[in-house]
């Protein structure tokens, strides 16, 4: 029976879907301005996994996750490149699901963008105003925090205590300083749309909402059974979220909130706002996917974890005991064919204690250290046997598929080698920056051209600017094979 932990009721509850055996699910995704930072990432995989394992439980799992496209950072980055917002958009939609992929994760079902919803958010915000939770001051339209009498039910946070901070922006025009923008009225050079207010656009809060019940509808034959986000995104955005949609729609939002813990560099929360931050793409030349999957289950998924080299290093190293096992079991598979023993290993337990632990609110620690002493256990029964029955290899691999493979993303049968390979070959392509780098310092430009021209053949394009040389490899499959 699985149980989750609902930041709503403060409490692990059984899981009943909506619909069973259907399960609808919405992410908030990122806002497209920058590469997405490796704290993001967390919060991507955690998703992940969980869709993953409602899936090998059998549910038919709806995944949406939503592209914010139009806001406040967005138009920021436009005016300071000088760059149109739809193309500063488009371009990180871009390297968003270049990261994604990379990361292994699955795809969503759906990737709403706002700008492709806004009558459905002009219709919310409609509906907002006839019931009397919004008001509209000169082109702004704002929400009534005090026309909603739950207001704060998720965060725990109560109206008559909560301050205008800097989480509440502050504007005169407000009947309220909590009251939040629905919709807000066009400044110059800001993109904008036509409404019933007058030209502007959507704040960010309506647009999940406007989304989320697009897509996944309202009891009782639709609705939302998981939304999950980063716990930074409790208050006030899902908070915003609940206020919006059951105000307009009438109905409960969603049954089961989900959030996940920050990020960590030396103890302090990891933000592009601090400026602490790696990129994912960026950890992604240093680490493999699977390393950073690993890392990230070896700790709960609601709970504070810090980053490091040392800890993904440590990761790297878990993973060479699964890939050399798994590699074992292929090698077993293809070449074993000799009559012989089927020794006594019981894989029915590990995949019973597997289950029973992800059952308890998708305990991935224990569900990876379970995976391990599996491992262990396979590498003492084949170290004290002799001519080991394919069957056997079989059945771990089956269990291995399932589990490591199929639930947390760390292993990939079909790609076994490359996991190694790949961070041997950043390695040796950094190393060549490096050394392109000490020649054009010693005016060796015929070195520097050479590095460039034969890094260039091999599909390894490079990019200069003035911080550093950065590259991208165009090959293809076929001609990283030949």
């Amino acid at each position: 029976m699985l149980k989750i932990y609902n930041t709503l009721s403060k409490q692990k509850e059984e899981f009943k879907p909506i619909n069973p055996p259907n399960v609808n699910m919405y992410v908030c995704g990122p806002t497209v301005y920058d590469y997405f930072h490796i704290g993001n990432a967390r919060s991507f995989i955690s998703s992940d996994i969980i869709r993953r394992y409602l899936e090998y439980m059998g549910y038919k799992v709806k995944f949406v996750m939503n592209l914010t496209d139009v806001d406040d950072k967005i138009i920021k980055k436009s005016n300071e490149e000088k760059i149109d917002s739809k193309i500063i958009a488009e371009k990180y939609i871009n390297a968003f699901f270049e990261d994604v992929e990379k990361l292994k994760m699955k795809k969503a079902d759906i990737y709403p963008k706002a700008t492709e919803h806004m009558d459905d958010i002009i219709e919310m915000i409609k509906e907002l105003e006839q019931k009397g939770f919004a008001y509209n001051v000169d082109g702004n339209v704002f929400y009534d925090v005090g026309k909603f009498k739950e207001y704060g039910k998720l965060s725990g946070k109560k109206i008559d205590e909560l301050e205008s901070g800097s989480r509440v922006e502050v504007n005169v025009e407000k009947k309220n300083p909590l009251d939040f923008a629905l919709w807000k009225k066009a400044k110059e050079g800001e993109p904008y749309w036509e409404s019933p207010w007058g030209n502007g656009r959507p704040g960010w809060h309506i647009e999940c909402s406007a989304m989320s019940c697009k897509h996944l509808g309202v009891p009782p034959n639709g609705g939302i059974d998981i939304h999950a986000g980063g716990n930074d995104l409790i208050f006030p955005h899902h908070e915003n979220e609940i206020a919006q949609s059951e105000a307009a729609n009438g109905k409960k939002f969603v049954n089961y909130w989900i959030h996940f813990g920050f990020l960590n560099l030396d103890n302090e929360k990891m933000s592009k706002s601090l400026g602490n931050f790696f990129t994912a793409r960026d950890v992604l030349k240093k680490y493999s996917a699977e390393a950073i999957r690993l890392l990230f289950a070896q700790t709960n998924y609601g709970g504070p974890l810090n980053f490091s080299d040392e800890l993904l290093s440590s990761a790297e190293k878990g993973l060479e005991k699964i890939n050399n096992l798994a590699q074992k079991i292929e090698d077993e598979i293809k070449t074993n064919s000799k009559e012989s023993i089927n020794p006594d290993f019981d894989f029915q337990k590990y995949e019973n204690e597997f289950t029973r632990v992800m059952d308890d609110d998708f305990n991935t620690p224990q569900g990876v250290a379970v995976i391990f002493d599996f491992v262990k256990e396979v590498n003492r029964t084949i170290s004290e046997n002799e001519n080991i029955n394919v069957k056997f290899y079989k059945n771990a691999k089956s269990f291995l598929e399932k589990t490591a493979e199929g639930i947390l993303g760390i292993l990939d049968f079909d790609n076994l080698s490359k996991t190694s390979d790949g961070k041997l070959e950043g390695d040796l392509i950094e190393f060549l920056i490096q050394l392109r780098t000490d020649a054009k310092k010693e005016k060796n430009y015929t070195l520097a051209d050479k590095i460039r021209s034969e890094l260039n053949k091999l599909g390894v394009v490079l990019e200069d600017s003035k911080e550093k040389t950065t590259y991208k490899i165009t090959r293809t499959k076929n001609q990283a094979a030949n």
